[in-house]
């Protein structure tokens, strides 16, 4: 501003001293020794320069030039913030990149230059705007521009005069991208995209009407399986929950306007666990064969990932917890129905399903023909009672039970411990009698193993045995074939006495066994020194040589001896 007061003042000095030279020219001549008219033409210039430097702006290719007018113009009319006739205040047109010359742009307008609004990608612009008309009653965001309308909306100017442009929220959003709008006018709020995963469903929940033929949610309802809902299903377009969900994508919805739940799609495992102390009763065999007891106890944690600690259930006065889990399932078609009956699958959960198989499963437990050990021998007929039940409990909320399985209860041990000991005993039984059948065997082996050991002497005893046999019949054979032979000897000792005389008999017989007891003694027999005659062919030498020896003598006192014996 002091700038422009100086231009003014340098023209109009410039001015006075070229019509009339006065004091002013006659001391410049004085004291810069220049004419006064070639100074007033210089002060002119000098003036005009500085009007020049104020009329042309100058904005970076990445801002956007914003102008404020100050001078020269009337007020703006009650209500409006942003001029667009020139009045004074924020102006609806902005300069872009580049040179822009406006006479006295610097001296009537206050000029600003603003970055550029960029929306990153994943993300979308939230757009409010200060001025324009007022919103309906009961509309709490402008309506929304058509795609083919978007650059339009873009402009300042003509979302103020020829537009239905509206102050407050806009409905519509900006994508990802670089835009050049007028700040004084829109305010931009960069927020996250929506983002739907695979295996998830977005159901919207929606604030705006954008269709103008919407059922009446209620009178629509009547007779249907969601007329009790919390919030209507409707129409996509319509206020209340979208019968359609939005599948796996990226959507630029305003989150002011449009509500998403995200649901899950794929299958889950609902587990109820843990949160207890389980006793355990440990049986031991002593080495003397008795059953002992000893009492532990273990604190079962609740999972990190369980829906819900374990149940309690109380049958035939004891009270003890069931371990199951759910297998569940959202369909994308009953989606809209989870979030309109109860608003997540979370809050299925914990609201509706989990309560109900609390419920359920107590009021199966406490049956009067119900027995504790029916939750370990009868689990599949239990999970099966209470299948059938839980399942249309969880179709009204949209939420479809695949399978309940039960799992391993905490029976209170004394309930268990005859029965393990009648098993252990059994098992005992069983094993001492294995134990004799292997003593039985390990015996047999034994001996079969010192038979082998043994195997050289007993080969040697029966061979030893056999060679007795054959020895015994051989000896057997001898005397037999001895006796023949006496026998034969007899006989022809016979014949010889029958020939010769039982005298002559008797002394050839003594004889050969003189010869013979003479061939194997020969000093028994003395040769008397005397020579002996007799007739040719008989035996008189021979028996005078014999009854000359003592060996003759001998066998005939023998055989004295044998007569005596005969008679």
């Amino acid at each position: 501003m002091i700038t422009v007061g100086l231009s003014i003042l340098a023209i109009f000095l410039g001015i006075l001293m070229l019509t009339r030279v006065g004091p002013v020219g006659e001391f410049v001549e004085q004291k810069f020794k220049i004419k006064p008219s070639m100074a007033a033409k210089i002060i002119i210039v000098a003036g005009f320069v500085g009007f020049i430097t104020r009329s042309f702006v100058i904005i970076d290719s990445d801002g956007t030039g914003h102008l404020k007018r100050i001078y020269l113009a009337a007020d703006l009319p009650p209500g409006q913030i942003i001029s667009v006739d020139g009045e004074k205040g924020p102006q609806a047109d902005i300069l872009g990149p580049g040179f822009h010359f406006i006479p006295f742009v610097r001296v009537i307008y206050d000029v600003e230059e603003m970055p550029i609004i960029e929306i990153p990608d994943g993300s979308l612009g939230f757009v409010t705007t200060k001025d324009g008309k007022p919103l309906r009653e009961g509309q709490f965001i402008a309506e929304a521009w058509q795609d083919d309308q978007f650059e339009q909306m873009l402009d300042a100017r003509h979302f103020l005069t020829e537009g239905h442009g509206q102050k407050g929220p806009q409905l519509t959003v900006l994508r990802p991208g670089k835009y050049r709008l007028n700040r004084y006018l829109f305010q931009v709020k960069a927020m996250e995209a929506l983002d739907v995963p695979t295996g998830q469903v977005a159901v919207i929940r929606s604030n705006v009407q954008e269709n103008e033929n919407c059922p009446d949610p209620i009178a629509a309802s009547k007779g249907k399986a969601d007329a009790n809902v919390a919030t209507p299903i409707v129409p996509k377009g319509c206020i209340g929950v979208w019968d359609i969900p939005l599948t796996p994508g990226r959507y630029y919805l305003n989150p002011k306007a449009y509500v998403p739940t995200i649901i899950p799609t794929r299958v889950q495992t609902w587990a109820y666990k843990g949160g207890y102390t389980q006793r355990i009763i440990n049986l031991k065999v002593e080495d003397n064969g008795s059953i002992t007891q000893l009492e532990t106890k273990k604190q079962i944690p609740v999972p990190k990932d369980a829906a819900d600690q374990a149940i309690n259930v109380r049958v035939e006065g004891w009270t003890f917890p069931v371990e199951l889990r759910v297998i569940t399932q959202v369909y994308p078609k009953d989606a809209p129905r989870v979030v309109a009956s109860v608003g997540s699958i979370a809050d299925v959960e914990n609201l509706i399903v989990t309560p109900a198989i609390r419920d359920i499963l107590r009021t199966i437990g406490g049956s009067r023909d119900r027995k504790v050990l029916d939750f370990v021998e009868k689990r599949d007929e239990l999970a099966s009672l209470l299948e059938a039940v839980i399942v249309d409990e969880a179709k009204k909320a949209g939420v479809t039970i695949q399978e309940v399985r039960l799992g391993e209860p905490a029976i209170p041990p004394e309930l268990l411990v005859a029965t393990l000991r009648k098993q252990l005993a059994t098992q005992l039984q069983q094993t001492y009698r294995e134990e004799q059948a292997a003593q039985g065997e390990r015996i047999k082996v034994e001996r079969d193993r010192a038979t082998a050991d043994q195997q050289k002497i007993l080969v040697k005893a029966e061979i030893e045995k056999q060679a007795a046999e054959h020895q015994k019949t051989r000896l057997k054979l001898e005397g037999e074939g001895e006796k023949l032979k006496l026998i034969e000897i007899a006989k022809g000792q016979k014949a010889q006495v029958d020939v010769l005389g039982e005298d002559r008999t008797l002394q050839l017989q003594m004889l050969k066994e003189s010869l013979a007891i003479a061939r194997d003694q020969p000093d028994i027999i003395k040769v008397p020194m005397v020579q002996v005659m007799g007739s040719a062919g008989g035996f008189e030498g021979a028996a005078a040589i014999l009854g000359a020896s003592n060996l003759v003598q001998m066998m005939k006192e023998k055989e004295q001896g044998q007569k005596v014996k005969s008679k």
